[in-house]
């Protein structure tokens, strides 16, 4: 079985890779990340992949390098549907009051057509500063 990540090197994506780790970690399932080709080269991306093998415990790490956001959104979505995949976590941003009324067009798209369960990670928050 698999947990499915979108990965970006934002705090979003990051917090959606923590928590993929986690349900990995309590599952005893392999983790699949989905990135972009222009981030899968980067130093920060080979950083968060060697954390991530080394928190699971096990090398079953795969990566999925995909052209766009769009292809990631595709990608994932695809995914949802092979026998194999337990669940999908992605990364939302914090969005104002009207903002909230409509959803990023990437994370709707994967929240209304995947066909598993999709857990959707918020990154933490700073306190306000009194």
């Amino acid at each position: 079985m698999t947990v499915c990540v979108g990965y970006l090197p934002t705090s979003e994506g990051r917090a959606a890779l923590g928590h993929a780790i986690r349900e990995c970690t309590i599952r005893k399932t392999d983790l699949t990340l989905v990135v972009t080709t222009s981030v899968e080269g980067t130093a920060e991306f080979a950083a968060d992949l060697a954390l991530a093998q080394a928190s699971i415990g096990h090398p079953v790490v795969s990566v999925r390098g995909v052209d766009s956001d769009f292809d990631a959104a595709t990608e994932l979505i695809d995914l949802s549907y092979e026998e194999s995949t337990d669940l999908l976590v992605i990364g939302l941003r914090r969005r104002s009051p009207v903002g909230k009324l409509v959803m990023g067009s990437t994370s709707q798209r994967i929240l209304l057509s995947a066909h598993c369960p999709v857990t959707a990670v918020k990154a933490p928050v700073q306190p306000a500063e009194k």
